[in-house]
């Protein structure tokens, strides 16, 4: 009876022993997990939004000096450079700004994005007709005229944009903090786990004891039993 007692309890203990491994090799499994889910999430958050948020900020800047060019260009009497010259040096920008494009449009974009990307390069092909239709009415029309035209239709054109590329970069933060928020939840996960591992560590300890003790507890009862 005794040695089936002892059986019976070495039978639980193993069972609890084989508990806790299952236990912890999950823990392993869902902590490398959440490492990876983390990882991605910073990565994201460089190549996604960082990044992004710069090339944005370069495409006003670009935007800016085709402005700066055309105003130039109009208010300057008699004229510094030729058309051909004007031409030239917008087309520089505008290959900056789709070059810029072309890069934005590989990064995750949100469905949100998406559609003020597409409005964006809308925007951005009407502005390059009004300028066109500015430039060629240099030639043709008055001064006072052209001005008028790139102070008013130009003018809302150029704010426009501007006003499109403040709500992609409002947006990029939006999202950036949203995966900070998970990159967080993941962190607190991850302390979770191992807190849980630890406590299985400590039951692990006291299993060990507890099986240290019982074999001294059969040892001892099978010596006072041989002595008898």
């Amino acid at each position: 009876m005794k040695f089936a007692h002892t059986v019976k309890q070495k039978t639980k203990i193993a069972a609890l022993l084989f508990g806790v491994m299952a236990c912890t090799i999950l823990i392993r499994f869902l902590e490398d997990k959440s490492i990876k889910s983390m990882n991605n999430a910073f990565i994201s958050l460089y190549n996604d939004r960082l990044i992004p948020a710069t090339d944005l900020f370069y495409l006003a800047e670009n935007l800016y000096a085709k402005r700066y060019i055309l105003e130039a260009f109009i208010e300057h009497q008699p004229k510094k450079e030729s058309e051909h010259e004007l031409l030239q040096r917008l087309v520089k920008h505008d290959a900056n700004i789709n070059s810029l494009l072309q890069k934005y449009e590989k990064t995750f974009l949100t469905q949100q994005e998406k559609t003020y990307l597409a409005e964006l390069k809308a925007k951005l092909k009407e502005n390059k007709t009004i300028e066109d239709r500015i430039i060629a009415a240099e030639t043709t029309q008055a001064n006072g005229a052209t001005k008028s035209l790139f102070e008013t239709t130009g003018l809302d054109s150029f704010n426009s944009i501007n006003s499109k590329l403040a709500e992609l970069t409002q947006l990029q933060t939006k999202v950036g903090e949203e995966l900070m928020k998970d990159s967080k939840y993941l962190v607190s996960g991850s302390k979770l786990y191992s807190g849980i591992q630890f406590a299985l560590a400590i039951v692990i300890g006291i299993l060990i004891v507890s099986i240290i003790f019982a074999s001294n507890v059969v040892k001892t009862t099978n010596q006072k039993f041989n002595l008898n």
